[in-house]
């Protein structure tokens, strides 16, 4: 069959990888992968997250005292002296190919050998040279990579990080991120409730606490000085209501609960809970707010937790979501687990959790045949690389959260997709 594309098989070729050290938006190391072919040079870069999961792939760092062991360059020469010899004269277009063959060099289960943040780096740039390739806006050769077809383009809600809390933020929040989700049907209006609503916070929370409580967390949230997760929904809610938007949001939480779970209880500063206790504090929660999902309500290994507030949720009809991120950490076994125990309905995808393309393709299928939705997300610290953007609309992302529509390695996401949405205006496919 012939190519459809401009170029010939040839120039497909990859000629050269080389990756160098650059900083993440917290001043830290991160890897850039610049891929040569004969029809261009294509960058991309990975993020690093200071919430992990702890069956994440394993982000290769260096030790020792530069960077205070920050450092990336083993992942970079693991790059420049391993994976591009092996990878040179590989077609670009063969993405699953190329990140088998990344996995195999790697050799281990985790990708502690090379590393995932090198393995991760070079299969998105493998991804956005295989669109020019092809002559494809990346979302759409992301979509023929995940061989959806008769499927329209929708740009999926943005949930916005307006008040940062946990390992984000140096206030006394124990949960870590309080998410606006505004409703309405197109991007460019749910990103402009998200703004508003966003200054009008600034404003509320300045009044109420001091100018010095509207300092930022690592997403761009406000972090102000308040310890109980109600007084911040309830900020958020005044904000809404000041701008008559109070019916056009949903709240989504991410507690990230394995942060202050000690194997037995639950810690915060509001109070110490036992798992059956945290759920009925987020009942409480759910009848009294309009929260549309938690993502980590429990420790990643608390499954009995878990299970226990799916399964109630599921007996009082609730639509609420449960959200696996630490639980799933885009690994399609780790999905598998969690269906068979019943602990969640929705996921988030973080591809540098999982390490290739290929394998987040393949936890998004697999969560969607069990009917879970899917938010795509950023990492905490970030660059200001979009993928993320058009992989979500690719993959048919019910949601994406880039943090607060602040700082610019947040807003290069939600800018990109303000693009797409354009581009897509009028399309039937």
């Amino acid at each position: 069959m012939k190519d459809c594309s401009f170029h010939t098989m040839k120039t497909l070729k990859i000629k050269k990888i080389k990756a160098r050290e650059i900083l993440d938006s917290r001043g830290n190391p991160t890897i850039e992968v610049e891929l040569e072919t004969d029809f261009g040079k294509f960058l991309a870069s990975v993020p690093s997250g200071a919430s992990k999961g702890k069956y994440e792939a394993v982000e290769l760092r260096d030790g020792g005292k530069r960077y205070f062991g920050k450092g990336v360059k083993k992942a970079v020469k693991n790059v420049n002296e391993i994976i591009s010899k092996k990878l040179k004269g590989f077609n670009v277009t063969k993405q699953k190919e190329i990140d088998q063959v990344l996995i195999e060099l790697d050799g281990t289960e985790n990708k502690s050998n090379l590393g995932a943040n090198a393995i991760c780096a070079v299969s998105l740039a493998v991804c956005k040279t295989g669109a020019k390739a092809k002559n494809l806006p990346l979302y759409k050769y992301i979509r023929s990579l995940y061989d959806i077809r008769n499927t329209k383009y929708v740009i999926p809600r943005p949930s916005f990080n307006i008040i940062n809390g946990g390992v984000h933020a140096g206030n006394e929040l124990d949960f870590q991120e309080f998410m606006i989700c505004p409703k309405e049907k197109s991007f460019s209006e749910n990103l402009r409730f998200g703004v508003e609503i966003y200054h009008k916070l600034k404003e509320i929370i300045s009044k109420k606490y001091g100018k010095l409580a509207t300092n930022l967390g690592d997403e761009g949230g406000f972090a102000p000085p308040i310890k109980d997760p109600e007084t911040a929904i309830k900020l958020i809610l005044e904000a809404a209501k000041t701008l008559n938007y109070q019916e056009k949001i949903s709240i989504f939480l991410d507690v990230a609960a394995s942060q202050f779970f000690d194997g037995k209880k639950y810690k915060t500063k509001f109070g110490k809970f036992s798992g059956k206790e945290l759920a009925n504090f987020y009942f409480k929660l759910v009848k009294k707010y309009p929260i549309e999902g938690i993502e980590d309500p429990f420790a990643q290994d608390d499954f009995e937790s878990w299970g226990h507030f799916n399964s109630k949720l599921k007996r009082q009809k609730s639509k609420v979501l449960i959200v696996g991120d630490d639980l799933i950490v885009t690994n399609p076994k780790r999905i598998k687990m969690a269906k068979e125990k019943n602990l969640c309905n929705a996921i988030i995808v973080k591809i540098n959790q999982i390490g290739t393309v290929t394998e987040a393709i393949e936890a998004v299928k697999l969560a969607k045949s069990f009917g879970w939705q899917i938010m795509v997300s950023h990492r905490s610290g970030e660059t200001t690389d979009d993928f993320i953007s058009d992989f979500a609309v690719g993959i048919c992302a019910d949601f994406i959260k880039a943090g607060a529509p602040a700082r610019g390695e947040r807003v290069a996401k939600y800018n990109r997709l303000l693009r797409i949405e354009e581009e897509l205006q009028g399309s039937k496919i």
